[in-house]
């Protein structure tokens, strides 16, 4: 049996004597998108950064059959995870051509000298990036530059995608087209794990999701018995939600 692109066992995050996170365990299968939803303070952004090996944590944390000894953004990096966290992390005085090189500089330290070719493949996911490809980040728009974030962290290859709140700020058509680009990533054989405030886009894209609630999984199940779910209608849909949601 192939093992998990990801999986978390007994995570927990501690600030000081708070807990944000408690014993969470998750599970990304191989070709799978994975979303994790739930109110304001409920820990999702955390779990994930404890995931990315931006916070410290206790628990497990293991890609591809292997367990990360000591979770950081290196290991995980080494491992085949790309990260795009919230607040993106790009190179604001920087081109859009020079911020996708950079993503692919893992490869290029491994002596994987395809960068031009990797380059490539992100414009022709996003043709945006390509018209866009001498302009400076700062310049670029909302949605840019969260394709920017996606189409970086693409550059290293990843086996598995890390993606914190990519609708964050953005306009209902953007977010649409951002996750579209997201759901079609599964197709190039790319895991993903997504956590998003906006719970109608997340569940509509996802093949399975997980409820955070005060730092637990309150709830767990296939997206689309989730989005049905009457508990997560009338807490996370409002009015309306039932038929919003994809069919």
């Amino acid at each position: 049996m192939t093992a998990p692109a990801l999986e978390i066992r007994e995570l927990s995050v501690c600030y000081g004597a708070v807990e944000a996170v408690h014993r969470v365990n998750l599970v990304v299968q191989q070709g799978e998108i994975v979303t994790v939803i739930g109110p304001n303070g409920a820990g999702k952004s955390t779990l994930l950064s404890a995931s990315m090996g931006l916070l410290a944590s206790s628990g497990e944390i293991w890609l591809g059959g292997a367990v990360i000894r000591h979770p950081s953004v290196q290991a995980l990096v080494a491992h085949g995870a790309g990260l795009v966290p919230e607040k993106r992390e790009l190179f604001g005085d920087m081109s859009v051509e020079d911020n996708l090189l950079l993503g692919g500089f893992s490869r290029w330290r491994r002596g994987q000298r395809d960068q031009e070719v990797c380059r490539e493949e992100v414009y022709a996911i996003f043709p945006r990036l390509q018209e866009r490809r001498t302009q400076i980040v700062s310049t670029l728009s909302g949605g840019e530059r969260q394709m920017l974030a996606v189409g970086r962290a693409l550059m290293a290859k990843p086996k598995l995608l890390m993606l914190d709140e990519p609708s964050l700020g953005l306009a209902p058509n953007i977010v649409r087209e951002v996750l579209q680009v997201v759901a079609g990533l599964r197709e190039r054989g790319v895991s993903i794990l997504l956590v998003e405030q906006n719970a109608r886009a997340a569940l509509a894209v996802a093949d399975r999701a997980y409820v955070l609630e005060m730092g637990k999984v309150a709830l767990s199940g296939k997206a689309r018995d989730l989005a049905h779910d009457p508990r997560i209608i009338e807490t996370y849909l409002g009015i309306g939600g039932r038929s919003a949601v994809v069919a």
